[in-house]
């Protein structure tokens, strides 16, 4: 009987080790359970080096994150036993691999240990920790639940350097204290590389002492709401008060923030495009001259003129002035110049051009913006720093040094890779945050789709490119259709989730169906943090296309399995209780005017309500990207 027990115990806590799986997101390179959990209290001490700040400083990173939620504040030790009871090690091994990202995190009963061979490492380390711990660390109160970890050993490095989400602060400006809170979740997903969209036609947003009116004039707009594009343009007598900048003092403060959890912050000036902004200020920097205004989301005409004259040397001598202040602000080694979508009519009408083009033997509007960003880069080189820019600046030839980050999906980098430059992958249909993440009729308007699965299958590297050449890849929030917070969360939450497991876990680790199962563990973490995030993944897949007669069908999926999917044509709301579909296709009633559709898990609605008319789903018929793709 005594045998019995003990064999009943041991399946049990056999079952119950394997049932309790735990949610890392982005995944370990290698993640082994084991039997126990360390209780953390206020008996636990930090162990750390004889004399080494960087690590104090990681340590104390952990001590604060803690501090709140738990009410615990941890002491810092320096060389204390190792391994003795509740002590959390920070330990420096120079025997592991000289990869300063790489870690090993060891979490027992007894002790935890923290191995790397950096303090990045080590932070990296830390972040994976805090996810082990109950979701309430999230939390900045007090709460009153047992701290408790699961023991187990990860072994972890990421796949590629270059892990980055890139935030658009000029169509709507966001303030300084917000920008650390989108450093700080950047940080607990791994991400090391903060892309920070500085100007364009909307606002210019860092301050340039030599040249004031970038901000005075160029930072503020007429306010506007509605739809991006379709609003109505400024009026004279109208308060320019929509915008805000920073100063070089806020910038010291956030790049600062950001370098103390190891995020270097690429800053953009984006030229000779989307210059409207600066023409505003200075509008002797065009090639058609006039005035200018700063743009609040309204279409632009080809007689608008956006685009710095390049055969105007007082724009390079502007450019040397405002590269010059920005270099020393940023650490990082990159300034990015964007390049990206200049319209170049008013280069074709300014006879100054038209004799630079003919004096440097260009022979079209391509070259002549070859030739500017040529000029661009070697004024960014004598600040020490080197350009990326978008996948434009190749047309006409690429500038020597330049590294390219490719957008109009990935062929723009294996060009570049060809002819031997580095790419930052970041392809719209996968990465772009700001498009579609579910069905056009339940979500805020935008446009393209990438949903969340198209996201995480992401791969920076295309067959047949050099893997050297391919520093790694970003997620971008363009912000036309995003003008709060609240709203940028809900567009980057959950696929920044994909993005960092796309760039950081071993490509044969990762794994859809078990990645949204992590994602409902995080998102009652993100419920703790008071974040906004999107449940668009729930939601059902409508499709249309007509047979062989005409006749219209419609096919309903979903993005993760173990959903049910109800519809009802009779005009009333989908529940349980509606139609089951049963994966064929439905035909449409006669007199039907509208489909209605839910997703519904273990009998609890799941998904939104999507309700579409019978003209919406006629004109979904041939459109199967735009309203349903969800991978290659």
């Amino acid at each position: 009987m005594k045998k019995l027990l003990f064999f009943l115990l041991i399946t049990l806590s056999a079952n119950s080790f394997s049932q309790n799986p735990i949610h890392i997101i982005p995944e370990p390179s290698s993640m082994q359970k084991q039997a126990g959990e360390f209780i953390l209290t206020k008996d636990t001490k930090i162990n750390i080096p004889t004399a080494n700040t960087e690590v104090r400083n990681v340590a104390q990173f952990f001590a604060e994150s803690i501090s709140l939620p738990t009410g615990i504040k941890l002491s810092i030790a320096e060389n204390i036993k190792f391994h003795a009871s509740k002590t959390i090690n920070f330990i420096l091994d120079e025997k592991m691999l000289a990869a300063p990202d790489q870690y090993t995190l060891t979490v027992t009963p007894k002790f935890i240990d923290i191995k790397a061979h950096s303090p990045q490492g080590m932070f990296y380390a830390v972040q994976t920790l805090l996810q082990l711990f109950p979701k309430q660390i999230e939390n900045n109160s007090l709460q009153k639940v047992v701290w408790k970890a699961p023991a187990v050993k990860i072994t972890d490095a990421p796949r590629y350097g270059w892990r980055g989400i890139m935030l658009d602060v000029s169509r709507h400006f966001f303030p300084k204290e917000y920008i650390k809170k989108f450093i700080d979740q950047l940080a607990r997903l791994k991400f090391n590389t903060f892309h920070w969209h500085l100007t364009d036609d909307q606002g210019w947003r860092i301050e340039i002492k030599s040249y004031p009116k970038l901000t005075s004039v160029g930072a503020w707009r007429v306010q506007r709401t509605g739809k991006w594009w379709e609003r109505e343009p400024p009026k004279p007598e109208e308060e320019r008060s929509y915008g805000g900048f920073y100063t070089q003092e806020d910038i010291r403060e956030i790049v600062q923030y950001a370098q103390e959890r190891f995020i270097t912050i690429l800053p953009e000036v984006d030229v000779p495009g989307h210059s409207l902004a600066i023409l505003a200020a200075y509008p002797e920097f065009s090639c058609g001259g006039g005035k200018f205004e700063v743009n609040a989301g309204t279409k632009f005409y080809k007689d608008v003129e956006n685009t710095l004259c390049p055969s105007n040397e007082q724009v390079y001598v502007f450019l040397d002035k405002v590269f010059g202040e920005i270099a020393p602000l940023f650490p990082n080694p990159y300034i990015h110049i964007g390049g990206d979508e200049a319209y170049r009519g008013f280069w074709d009408k300014s006879a100054e051009c038209q004799a630079l083009m003919k004096r440097e033997g260009l022979k079209n509007q391509e070259e002549l913006q070859s030739y500017f960003i040529k000029r661009v880069e070697k004024i960014v080189q004598s600040k020490g720093k080197r350009i990326i820019g978008w996948d434009e600046i190749l047309e006409g030839g690429l500038a020597p040094d330049a590294t390219v980050m490719s957008w109009r999906g990935m062929k723009g980098g294996i060009a570049a890779a060809k002819q031997n430059h580095q790419v930052v992958m970041t392809p719209s249909d996968y990465v772009y945050l700001d498009l579609y993440q579910g069905d056009p009729n339940v979500e805020p308007v935008t446009y393209g789709m990438a949903r969340l699965k198209k996201t995480y299958s992401f791969d920076p590297t295309p067959k047949g490119v050099e893997e050297r050449l391919i520093l790694g890849g970003q997620g971008n929030l363009w912000t036309e259709s995003v003008p709060t917070t609240r709203h940028l969360e809900y567009m980057v939450y959950p696929r920044a989730f994909a993005v960092a497991e796309a760039l950081w876990s071993p490509k044969e680790k990762k794994n859809w169906q078990f990645f949204t199962k992590k994602l409902e563990t995080h998102f009652s973490r993100m419920d703790e943090a008071k974040l906004n995030y999107a449940l668009s993944m729930y939601d059902a897949i409508v499709r249309t296309e007509k047979d062989a007669t005409g006749k219209l069908k419609i096919e309903l999926t979903t993005e993760i399995e173990g959903l049910d999917i109800y519809y009802t044509f009779d005009g009333t709301n989908a529940d349980n209780y509606s139609s089951k579909y049963q994966g064929t296709m439905l035909d449409i009633p006669k007199s039907a005017t509208t489909l209605k559709v839910i997703t519904y898990q273990n009998n609890k609605p799941k998904g939104k309500q999507i309700s579409l008319s019978m003209k919406d789903l006629q004109d979904r018929v041939g459109r199967y990207k735009m309203f349903t793709e969800i991978s290659e």
